[in-house]
Protein backbone atom coordinates (compact mmCIF):
# COMPACT_ATOMS: atom_id res chain seq x y z
CA UNK A 1 0.00 0.00 0.00
CA UNK A 2 1.22 3.52 -0.82
CA UNK A 3 2.27 4.89 2.51
CA UNK A 4 1.39 8.34 1.29
CA UNK A 5 -1.73 7.66 0.01
CA UNK A 6 -2.86 6.51 3.48
CA UNK A 7 -1.33 9.89 4.96
CA UNK A 8 -3.34 11.54 3.11
CA UNK A 9 -6.17 9.94 3.30
CA UNK A 10 -5.49 10.16 6.86
CA UNK A 11 -5.69 13.85 6.83
CA UNK A 12 -8.54 14.05 4.24
CA UNK A 13 -10.27 12.57 7.01
CA UNK A 14 -9.65 14.60 9.77
CA UNK A 15 -11.11 17.25 7.57
CA UNK A 16 -14.15 15.65 6.49
CA UNK A 17 -14.95 15.31 10.13
CA UNK A 18 -13.95 19.23 10.78
CA UNK A 19 -15.88 20.44 8.19
CA UNK A 20 -18.93 17.85 9.44
CA UNK A 21 -19.16 19.43 12.51
CA UNK A 22 -18.91 23.27 11.20
CA UNK A 23 -21.62 22.20 8.56
CA UNK A 24 -24.10 21.18 10.61
CA UNK A 25 -23.82 23.72 13.60
CA UNK A 26 -26.67 25.51 14.76
CA UNK A 27 -24.88 29.09 15.88
CA UNK A 28 -26.97 30.83 17.74
CA UNK A 29 -25.16 30.18 21.79
CA UNK A 30 -21.93 32.02 19.53
CA UNK A 31 -24.11 34.88 18.77
CA UNK A 32 -25.31 35.32 21.99
CA UNK A 33 -21.61 34.87 23.28
CA UNK A 34 -20.62 37.57 21.23
CA UNK A 35 -23.54 40.15 21.96
CA UNK A 36 -22.18 39.09 26.15
CA UNK A 37 -18.91 39.99 25.21
CA UNK A 38 -19.24 42.96 23.38
CA UNK A 39 -21.39 43.99 26.33
CA UNK A 40 -18.79 43.38 28.97
CA UNK A 41 -16.02 45.58 26.45
CA UNK A 42 -18.94 48.35 26.77
CA UNK A 43 -19.30 48.33 30.47
CA UNK A 44 -15.62 47.37 31.41
CA UNK A 45 -16.63 43.90 33.16
CA UNK A 46 -14.25 41.22 33.11
CA UNK A 47 -14.02 37.96 31.25
CA UNK A 48 -12.30 34.80 32.68
CA UNK A 49 -11.60 31.90 30.79
CA UNK A 50 -10.14 28.86 31.56
CA UNK A 51 -9.68 25.12 30.65
CA UNK A 52 -7.16 21.73 31.11
CA UNK A 53 -4.70 20.89 28.60
CA UNK A 54 -5.11 22.47 25.36
CA UNK A 55 -7.85 24.09 26.11
CA UNK A 56 -6.07 26.21 28.51
CA UNK A 57 -3.82 26.59 25.77
CA UNK A 58 -6.37 28.03 23.60
CA UNK A 59 -7.76 30.01 27.01
CA UNK A 60 -4.29 31.80 26.87
CA UNK A 61 -4.66 32.42 23.18
CA UNK A 62 -8.31 33.59 23.31
CA UNK A 63 -7.19 36.19 26.06
CA UNK A 64 -4.22 37.17 23.96
CA UNK A 65 -6.72 37.91 20.94
CA UNK A 66 -9.76 39.88 22.93
CA UNK A 67 -7.14 41.74 25.27
CA UNK A 68 -5.12 43.30 22.26
CA UNK A 69 -6.55 41.82 18.87
CA UNK A 70 -9.90 43.51 19.14
CA UNK A 71 -8.06 46.87 20.30
CA UNK A 72 -8.02 49.38 18.08
CA UNK A 73 -5.97 51.94 20.40
CA UNK A 74 -3.90 51.47 23.09
CA UNK A 75 -5.75 49.91 26.22
CA UNK A 76 -9.09 49.86 23.63
CA UNK A 77 -9.43 45.72 24.67
CA UNK A 78 -11.59 44.09 26.70
CA UNK A 79 -10.77 42.84 30.52
CA UNK A 80 -9.95 39.36 29.78
CA UNK A 81 -8.05 37.29 31.88
CA UNK A 82 -7.25 33.20 31.73
CA UNK A 83 -7.66 31.22 35.04
CA UNK A 84 -5.41 28.44 33.75
CA UNK A 85 -2.57 30.55 33.05
CA UNK A 86 -0.58 31.53 36.50
CA UNK A 87 1.33 28.30 37.47
CA UNK A 88 2.22 29.63 40.47
CA UNK A 89 -1.48 30.79 41.53
CA UNK A 90 -2.43 27.04 40.07
CA UNK A 91 -0.04 24.68 41.80
CA UNK A 92 -0.55 26.80 45.10
CA UNK A 93 -4.56 25.97 45.07
CA UNK A 94 -3.77 22.49 43.74
CA UNK A 95 -1.34 21.69 46.42
CA UNK A 96 -3.33 23.65 49.56
CA UNK A 97 -7.32 23.32 48.59
CA UNK A 98 -7.15 20.58 45.51
CA UNK A 99 -7.22 20.64 42.23
CA UNK A 100 -10.54 20.74 41.46
CA UNK A 101 -10.25 24.23 43.21
CA UNK A 102 -7.98 25.83 41.05
CA UNK A 103 -10.34 28.08 39.09
CA UNK A 104 -13.03 28.70 41.51
CA UNK A 105 -11.01 29.95 44.37
CA UNK A 106 -9.24 32.57 42.07
CA UNK A 107 -12.98 33.34 40.92
CA UNK A 108 -13.62 34.23 43.99
CA UNK A 109 -11.45 37.05 44.26
CA UNK A 110 -10.94 38.44 41.01
CA UNK A 111 -14.69 37.98 39.84
CA UNK A 112 -17.75 40.60 40.30
CA UNK A 113 -21.16 40.37 39.46
CA UNK A 114 -21.66 41.28 36.14
CA UNK A 115 -18.54 39.41 35.15
CA UNK A 116 -18.58 36.88 32.53
CA UNK A 117 -16.70 33.41 32.81
CA UNK A 118 -16.00 31.02 29.55
CA UNK A 119 -15.38 27.69 30.44
CA UNK A 120 -13.36 25.68 27.35
CA UNK A 121 -13.75 21.53 27.85
CA UNK A 122 -13.57 18.28 25.71
CA UNK A 123 -15.45 16.64 28.20
CA UNK A 124 -17.37 19.23 29.98
CA UNK A 125 -16.39 16.47 33.68
CA UNK A 126 -12.98 17.78 34.85
CA UNK A 127 -14.15 18.54 38.26
CA UNK A 128 -12.47 22.15 38.16
CA UNK A 129 -14.35 23.26 35.08
CA UNK A 130 -17.78 21.54 36.80
CA UNK A 131 -16.88 23.30 39.97
CA UNK A 132 -15.93 26.99 38.52
CA UNK A 133 -19.48 26.81 36.99
CA UNK A 134 -21.28 25.42 40.14
CA UNK A 135 -19.37 28.85 42.02
CA UNK A 136 -19.89 31.36 39.02
CA UNK A 137 -23.88 30.99 40.00
CA UNK A 138 -23.47 32.41 43.32
CA UNK A 139 -21.80 35.04 42.66
CA UNK A 140 -24.20 36.20 39.92
CA UNK A 141 -21.77 35.76 36.93
CA UNK A 142 -22.78 34.72 33.57
CA UNK A 143 -21.21 31.46 31.85
CA UNK A 144 -20.73 30.07 28.95
CA UNK A 145 -18.97 26.53 27.93
CA UNK A 146 -17.90 25.58 24.80
CA UNK A 147 -17.93 21.53 24.69
CA UNK A 148 -17.08 18.62 22.62
CA UNK A 149 -18.27 15.18 23.09
CA UNK A 150 -21.60 14.77 24.88
CA UNK A 151 -20.87 17.74 27.00
CA UNK A 152 -20.79 16.27 30.26
CA UNK A 153 -22.20 17.74 33.72
CA UNK A 154 -20.87 21.31 32.32
CA UNK A 155 -23.71 21.05 29.05
CA UNK A 156 -26.40 21.80 31.95
CA UNK A 157 -24.05 23.58 34.26
CA UNK A 158 -23.40 26.47 31.92
CA UNK A 159 -26.29 29.27 31.60
CA UNK A 160 -25.55 28.87 28.33
CA UNK A 161 -23.50 25.47 26.33
CA UNK A 162 -21.97 25.97 22.96
CA UNK A 163 -21.75 22.15 22.44
CA UNK A 164 -20.31 20.47 19.28
CA UNK A 165 -21.26 16.58 19.81
CA UNK A 166 -18.05 14.70 18.34
CA UNK A 167 -16.12 12.85 19.74
CA UNK A 168 -12.85 13.71 19.04
CA UNK A 169 -10.45 15.80 21.35
CA UNK A 170 -8.35 17.58 18.74
CA UNK A 171 -11.74 18.94 16.75
CA UNK A 172 -13.09 19.85 20.28
CA UNK A 173 -10.27 21.84 20.50
CA UNK A 174 -9.83 23.06 17.04
CA UNK A 175 -13.74 24.11 17.50
CA UNK A 176 -12.86 26.45 20.96
CA UNK A 177 -10.43 28.22 18.56
CA UNK A 178 -12.98 28.73 15.77
CA UNK A 179 -15.51 29.76 18.29
CA UNK A 180 -13.20 32.34 19.82
CA UNK A 181 -12.02 33.69 16.18
CA UNK A 182 -15.29 34.15 14.94
CA UNK A 183 -16.51 36.15 17.54
CA UNK A 184 -12.79 38.27 17.24
CA UNK A 185 -13.06 39.03 14.16
CA UNK A 186 -17.06 40.17 14.31
CA UNK A 187 -15.85 42.17 17.80
CA UNK A 188 -13.25 44.11 16.12
CA UNK A 189 -15.58 44.85 13.09
CA UNK A 190 -18.22 46.23 16.30
CA UNK A 191 -15.89 47.62 18.38
CA UNK A 192 -18.17 49.26 20.91
CA UNK A 193 -15.50 51.67 21.81
CA UNK A 194 -14.52 53.01 18.58
CA UNK A 195 -14.76 56.31 17.74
Amino acid sequence: MDSNKSQEEFFAGYATRLQSILGSTEWSGVAQLAREMRNCWETGRQVFFCGNGGSAGNASHLVNDFLYGVAKRTGGGIKALALSANPAVITCLANDVGYESIFSEQLAVQGEKGDLLIVLSGSGNSPNVVKVLEHSKTMDIKSFAILGYSGGQCKSLADVAIHFPIDDMQIAEDMQLVVGHMIMQWLYDNNPLAE
